[in-house]
């Protein structure tokens, strides 16, 4: 099938695609064998041109939208992802924020407690909690009633972690990064951090061009 090897696929991800709604329904031969047009290599290439900029499940929402002739639908999906690019570049800017103003924090006791500093944050309690058992936070314990105690550093813990929590990164990853950043000239190391997280928004951004460009053949391959 040319359409199939001209993007090294198979038959049968071929009909899967037709199946999906990614591909619009092809037509039948009398022998029952599915007859595909350049519009289904139009809607093909979209797609596949679409996958990195929107990941697979919007791409496969934004075809599907299209094929059964909802053009708006389409555009308010690739609205959203957009959307959800420009928050993540926010999100690298907040922490790179935060790391332009890491600076020696008091040492004194403070009195912040779990519950507040979780709400505060909009997370939950027991996400602080898996974070401590992560070594991500610290907090100190009150001797008589055991609450945790976050002091100004483990705020500045916590802010970080969930800023890198937003940008995608494991907690294996975050934890030896806010160690660093715990010891004196510690940030360095995520130096390198923020400079992968660029690239890869960048290229996120780029990807989504070209699915753009992929995307605006197809629909006018479809205009009568």
């Amino acid at each position: 099938m040319d359409l199939a090897r001209e993007h090294g696929l198979s038959t049968q991800a071929i009909r899967n695609y037709e199946d999906a709604g990614i591909l619009p329904t092809a037509e039948r031969t009398v022998h029952g064998y599915r007859t595909y047009t350049p519009l289904h290599a139009h809607a093909l290439r979209a797609f596949l041109a679409l996958v990195p900029g929107h990941g697979h499940r919007t791409a496969t929402l934004i075809m599907q939208a299209i094929n059964r002739g909802a053009t708006e639908d389409a555009l308010r999906l690739i609205d959203e992802s957009h959307g959800r690019l420009l928050d993540d570049r926010r999100t690298l800017q907040a922490v790179e924020a935060a790391l332009r103003d890491l600076a020696p924090v008091p040492q004194e006791r403070g009195d912040t407690f779990i519950g507040p500093l979780a709400r505060r944050l909009g997370l939950r309690p027991a996400t602080l909690r898996k974070w401590e058992n992560a070594g991500l936070v610290r907090p100190r314990r009150d001797p008589r009633t055991g609450y945790r105690i976050y002091d100004a550093a483990d705020v500045r813990d916590v802010r970080l972690a969930h800023q890198l929590r937003r940008g995608g990164y494991l907690l294996e990853q975050i934890a030896p990064l806010i160690a660093q950043v715990r010891s004196a000239g510690g940030v360095a190391p995520l130096e390198s951090t923020l400079r992968d997280w660029q690239a890869r928004l960048s290229a996120r951004g780029r990807a989504m061009l070209k699915g753009a460009t992929g995307l605006d053949a197809y629909l006018r391959a479809r205009e009568p």
